[in-house]
């Protein structure tokens, strides 16, 4: 049976949901990596979990880039597809895997290069430094395990499979907890390699991503060429590519930014604000994980449409996606709004961090059904190849609406006037999001608008 969804024909809501679905599992094989490593090296002390903490900004630069490029990728394959090209279909995705050859190799080079002198400028030093060096060193070698899964898994996601990369992804992250422990600590016949080995467990993980891409992308959908490029044809694709990937890179990158900002503006209140802010900060990535996995999907769902000129479809496609987005984002803040007290308690035992916590929960989820019409905003120009268009959403929301009103409500509400500005900044922006969708799908009035089919 094959794990592919069609995208242009089916009842669209039932086909947005089979596409989401497997998507949440891949996300949570993503947040599994992360709170396993973290989990693992927490329990060799201190200076150890510093220096993770440390590698966190550089590699979030590098996955930043890497999804930047992959949606780009899907972008270009999805309406390749729409237009049934599959002539080009194949050259976009050789080329896509190629550009992301290229790309970890520079990181390569570039990273194990300055390691040093950058975690010195991020203000490691003596020990930690030295810890951070040898984990690294080891990540940075491996990057194309890291960048080219990633790029292959979109072109995937472009034909219409989000199940196998996920299932790929779940794999993967089950197969880091395992080899955690045993290479961190030494267990069995292995030697302790402390955080290096956390390093090297990562590593071989991703190469199961990586053996899996290559092998679904070349012999199940034959979708990757060995014949000889020209220069030109390939400067083509890379540039097609990288005019959506380079912005939504910027997109990516912005976000531990906002965080960055807010934990700096908390800090001036006192350290249970920014511990409170923390807490939920890791907590809302499974919030709002429906949302954000729609927000992927809608990508390839809308450029294949788009390419095949099937505007009716994107209008119910969006309509379908405001519905699971109200339904999800109105059980989630009941959800939050009435344990946040105990889930606060889980984590801290300090009132203060606790009122935090619950002062969050109650006001910033309130704004997450209308932050999902702004994430819908950003797949949507990406699809239809306005990647500028919607990276200017995501500055609007960050740099001209939720900065300056979390400056001035600070100064009369404290923490809460903080959490309220960025709920109000997701208002803003998704309802400017909303009006430059209906804006754009206003101009495809009179243009070839096939019937949607219904099965």
């Amino acid at each position: 049976m094959s794990r592919k969804v069609s995208m242009m024909d089916h009842n669209v809501t039932q086909t947005i949901l089979k596409l989401t679905g497997p998507m949440i599992f891949g996300m949570l094989g993503m947040m599994i990596y992360n709170l396993i490593d973290t989990y693992y090296v927490s329990m060799l002390g201190t200076n150890e979990l510093a220096a993770l903490s440390f590698t966190y900004p550089v590699v979030l630069i590098v996955n930043s880039i890497s999804l930047g490029i992959g949606m780009g990728t899907t972008s270009v394959v999805a309406r390749a597809m729409g237009e049934d090209r599959f002539d080009l279909v194949v050259r976009r995705s050789t080329d896509s895997l190629i550009l992301g050859l290229v790309l970890s190799v520079i990181f390569s080079i570039i990273g194990v290069a300055t390691i040093r002198p950058v975690f010195h400028l991020l203000g490691a030093e003596g020990d930690i430094l030295e810890i951070i060096v040898s984990y690294m060193r080891i990540w940075f070698i491996g990057s194309a395990f890291v960048v080219v899964p990633m790029i292959g898994n979109s072109v995937l996601r472009a034909l219409g499979d989000t199940k196998t990369p996920s299932y790929v992804m779940l794999f993967s992250a089950l197969t880091n907890a395992l080899l955690d422990p045993v290479l961190i600590f030494g267990l069995g016949p292995f030697p302790r390699l402390e955080v290096p080995g956390a390093a090297i467990a990562t590593v071989i993980a991703r190469m199961i991503t990586f053996v899996a891409a290559l092998y679904l992308l070349v012999h199940r959908e034959r979708v990757i060429s060995f014949k000889a490029v020209a220069v030109r044809d390939l400067a083509a694709s890379f540039k097609g590519i990288l005019y959506i990937g380079a912005p939504n890179a910027f997109i990516r990158m912005v976000q531990p930014f906002g965080t960055g900002i807010i934990t700096a503006l908390l800090a001036t209140i006192g350290v249970e604000a920014v511990a409170g802010f923390g807490i939920a900060a890791k907590l809302e990535r499974f919030a709002i994980i429906i949302t954000a996995a729609l927000a992927v999907v809608m990508i390839p769902y809308i450029g294949q449409n788009y390419g095949a000129r099937a505007y009716g479809r994107i209008r119910e496609g969006l309509r379908a996606s405001y519905r699971i987005i109200a339904i999800s984002s109105s059980v989630i803040y009941l959800v939050l709004y009435f344990s946040a007290p105990f889930i606060g308690g889980l984590f801290s035992r300090d009132s203060e961090v606790i009122r935090v916590f619950v002062m969050y929960a109650r006001i910033v989820p309130l704004f997450y059904g209308i932050y999902g019409i702004q994430l819908m905003g950003n797949s949507f120009f990406n699809a239809v190849n306005a990647p500028f268009v919607a990276a200017s959403i995501t500055v609007l929301q960050m740099f001209i609406v939720f900065i300056p009103l979390a400056y001035f409500f600070r100064g009369i509400f404290g923490y809460a006037g903080v959490f309220f500005a960025l709920g109000l900044s997701f208002l803003i922006t998704g309802v400017v999001a909303y009006a430059m969708m209906l804006r754009r799908m206003d101009s495809w009035t009179g243009e070839e608008e096939p019937t949607p089919t219904r099965r």
